[in-house]
């Protein structure tokens, strides 16, 4: 497996986290204050373009590192959890980094 396939992963699971927290937020605001109808609107718009692109790269990463269907559904719905991308982020990078050739030159003995 290429790093890139991780990284692809790793900045997309921090930029989702990030933008459901920004969601959250003017959710609050919304809801509770009663300001910043149309920025809820735009953020949760944005927020859903990249969880779409976020569920395709982790669906990616899961397929490449060969993960259960359980496993893998758990990382797909972390970034719908506030918070539990950063940690399920985390996790996979521990998991996969083992996985990962960087294209060096491997020595065949004969």
């Amino acid at each position: 497996m290429k790093r890139s396939v991780l990284t692809r992963y790793r900045v997309m699971a921090y930029v989702t986290a990030v933008m459901l927290l920004v969601l959250c937020t003017c959710m609050v605001f919304k809801y509770g204050f009663d300001k910043g109808e149309g920025l809820t609107l735009v953020v949760s718009q944005i927020h859903g373009v990249l969880y779409i692109i976020y569920l395709i790269f982790a669906f990616d990463l899961g397929s490449k590192a060969k993960w259960p269907f359980g496993k893998l559904l758990w990382v797909l719905v972390s970034g719908t959890i506030p918070t539990a991308a950063f940690f399920v982020e985390r996790k996979v990078v521990r998991e996969v980094e083992p996985l990962i050739n960087d294209g060096s030159p491997v020595t065949v003995k004969a």
